[in-house]
């Protein structure tokens, strides 16, 4: 229930966002949403990384993608310092369970957001 809560409000706005704007005029697209465990086996660079930065294992790592084939971002747009109030709230709750995120841009976007289960 620690991750339950952030994770629902991220996936909420990440999700508005897309149909707000990644479509402009009536354009058609697909939103993708992914919750992937990771174990020892599959766990990758990022999750080794996300593992020294945060001093924890890998065996209870996840990753939830949400991502769209949408007109993308800017290519100037950074995602950290925006004022943007719904993306940072995304931000304050990838901190709030430890987390880290990394975005994909173009075509489309795509959020990749890394967490240890609480």
């Amino acid at each position: 229930m620690d991750n339950a809560i952030p994770l629902g409000i991220i996936v909420n706005e990440l999700v508005s966002n897309s149909l707000k704007y990644a479509f402009p005029d009536g354009r058609s697209g697909e939103i993708h949403i992914e919750l992937q465990a990771l174990d020892d086996k599959k766990s990758s660079n990022t999750t080794a990384d996300f593992s020294m930065q945060n001093n924890v294992g890998p065996s209870s790592y996840f990753k939830l993608t949400v991502g769209d084939n949408g007109i993308g971002f800017p290519e100037s747009f950074d995602f950290k310092n925006i004022s943007s109030l719904g993306l940072q709230l995304v931000n304050t709750l990838v901190d709030q369970i430890g987390g880290s995120i990394e975005i994909e841009n173009g075509p489309g976007m795509k959020y990749k957001i890394l967490f240890k289960d609480s």
